[in-house]
């Protein structure tokens, strides 16, 4: 029963360190990158469809994204969702392709980006806190209902200490190069 709830936990700390990874890839930075415009939705016969299904998009260089739409007749429907996005960008049509040059950041931009990533790290930090607290009241409650001992207890909390420790290294580790890729110019 100890077992399952460590690999519960162990499970869940995964899925925190990869949503942190999510909402960070988020953070636009000065370096073109396809997943800035994951959460782009475009009207596609009357309905809102995620830029990906309508359109691919790659790195023509480092500051430029291409966008090549599958569906000539929505170019114009893709640029103006793009254009009407939270993104800051300018898109440039140019035949079946739209081009997406990234400005630079700005000094005050980019320290302004470090906070939010270091808040999404910090939410990142507090959910695996979350799912150590929540393992290890599971495991008081066993000790309770007389399923383990206390020595099991003290054991199952050591490792769960662990795994959180290592979990949080990890984010501490995506901020530290996130942070870095921020301040590159």
């Amino acid at each position: 029963m100890i077992n399952e709830i460590k690999s519960d936990a162990q499970t869940r700390m995964d899925k925190c360190v990869e949503s942190t990874k999510t909402q960070m890839a988020k953070v636009r930075t000065g370096r073109a990158h396809p997943s800035l415009l994951d959460t782009i939705q475009v009207p596609y016969y009357g309905s809102l469809t995620p830029l990906k299904q309508v359109a691919s998009v790659s790195i023509g260089d480092a500051r430029t994204l291409t966008v090549s739409v599958f569906d000539r007749t929505m170019i114009a429907a893709v640029e103006k969702a793009i254009m009407s996005s939270d993104l800051g960008l300018n898109p440039m049509s140019a035949g079946a392709t739209i081009r997406i040059p990234l400005p630079a950041l700005t000094e005050e931009r980019r320290k302004d980006l470090i906070k939010v990533v270091r808040a999404e790290a910090e939410n990142g930090r507090i959910a695996i806190r979350n799912v150590r607290r929540d393992a290890n009241s599971n495991v008081k409650e066993l000790e309770k209902e007389k399923e383990c001992t206390e020595d099991d207890v003290r054991r199952s909390e050591d490792d769960v200490q662990k795994l959180t420790d290592a979990h949080i290294k990890l984010i501490d580790e995506i901020l530290a190069a996130k942070e870095k890729e921020l301040m590159e110019f």
